[in-house]
């Protein structure tokens, strides 16, 4: 294994292959370690969706951005990426949440985003197969741009452009340490050897907590189970995303004619568990029946979990660390690192080649919870 590098990231997902190619085709000496095989954490268990509608800035701004370099990614990185734009179709269920969104729906608009509250009717022409008695839907917002994207491709198209600029991607390589000399980083450990570096990524999802903490660091990130299931293939009946803060339910149909969703837990604690629950397909169940009915025939396949890197904000982590030089962080992505990577990894790569920053990573750097500059995301499914 190479001993010496100019950058190492820790994480093999959506963001840790991304920053590979980004950093490399800069000319960047650049490795990645993954402790297992590319894409097996949050990335490879996640919902694939992709959507613009959020209730705080930055995570917007890195959204609508994010979806214009998905829009153009199979070109770029010359592979398929498996990206749909079929929309998100966001529940609202009473006055309260039609307030909020409405709120959210104008700062959206002010982003650039084509988005718009809709009433029932509407809601029933976009997904005829919804019971909107059932959901108890009073109105939705929708926004058409919004869609889906095959994350293990994505990744593999990230992983081989790295690579074809120079990247070395290393894989069941397991980060044992990192050391610094006085507020710089020195080296990294692993099981097969240390790597002189002055500058690491932290973007080992909810394990980046434990990675920060080989230096003293520490990380507001918490572990949170989730679980997803798909069914057999039925014929097309739907395209975008169908989801509800309130229910905490969202799920979609799949190209190949799948539907795969997934619904939170309210008893669920923060930890590293990993079994599937029968709670969940019970659930999951009954509430995508009442959402669906015709849906009542259709058979579960498989369910699998993996987890949420929670942030107390349900935002992600961002930048340099202040006090060590050349230790940065991308995690705490709450469940969402898939959709936000594009942007983020582009707006890190141009402080780490260029030492340019922005307004994005200043607001969701670690110091925020330091200085109690805290804006809360209000749309996670939690």
């Amino acid at each position: 294994m190479t001993k010496k590098t100019d950058v190492v990231i820790i994480g093999g997902g959506i963001n840790g292959c991304s920053l590979a190619y980004q950093l490399a085709k800069q000319d960047i000496d650049v490795m990645l370690l993954e402790r297992q095989h590319l894409c097996s954490g949050g990335t490879g268990r996640c919902g694939a969706g992709i959507r613009q509608q959020w209730s705080t800035k930055e995570n917007a701004e890195l959204a609508i951005q994010s979806v214009k370099i998905f829009e153009q990614l199979d070109k770029e990185l010359n592979a398929e990426i498996g990206l749909r734009q079929g929309g998100y179709l966001i529940a609202i269920h009473d006055e309260k949440e039609l307030k909020q969104a409405e709120k959210n729906v104008a700062l959206q608009k002010s982003l650039g985003l084509q988005v718009s509250v809709i009433g029932p009717d509407e809601i029933q022409k976009i997904v005829p197969i919804l019971d909107i008695k059932g959901m108890r839907a009073i109105a939705a917002t929708f926004c058409p741009t919004d869609g889906h994207a095959d994350p293990f491709k994505t990744t593999d198209a990230y992983a081989q452009a790295a690579r074809r600029h120079g990247a070395k991607l290393q894989t069941y390589t397991k980060v044992t340490g990192i050391k610094k000399k006085k507020n710089t980083i020195e080296c990294v450990v692993t099981n097969k050897g240390k790597i002189k570096t002055s500058t690491v990524i932290n973007a080992a999802g909810p394990h980046s907590k434990e990675i920060a903490e080989m230096i003293n660091i520490k990380l507001p990130i918490k572990p949170l189970r989730k679980e997803i299931l798909v069914t057999e293939r039925v014929q097309p009946l739907f395209k975008p995303m169908v989801i509800s803060f309130t229910d905490g339910i969202y799920f979609s149909q799949q190209e190949g004619g799948q539907i795969l969703g997934g619904i939170s837990n309210p008893n669920e604690k923060n930890g590293y568990f990993s079994d599937p629950t029968f709670f969940f397909l019970q659930h999951m169940a009954q509430t995508l029946l009442r959402y669906a009915p015709s849906l009542n025939t259709v058979n579960v396949i498989r369910q699998w979990t993996g987890y949420y890197d929670m942030t107390p904000d349900a935002r992600p982590i961002l930048g340099e660390v202040k006090g060590v030089s050349g230790f940065l962080q991308c995690n705490g992505f709450s469940g969402h690192g898939f959709m936000l990577s594009p942007m983020v990894t582009k707006l890190l790569t141009e402080y780490i080649v260029d030492g340019k920053t922005s307004e994005i990573l200043h607001n969701l750097s670690l110091d925020r919870f330091t200085d109690k500059n805290i804006e809360k995301e209000a749309y996670v499914v939690g």
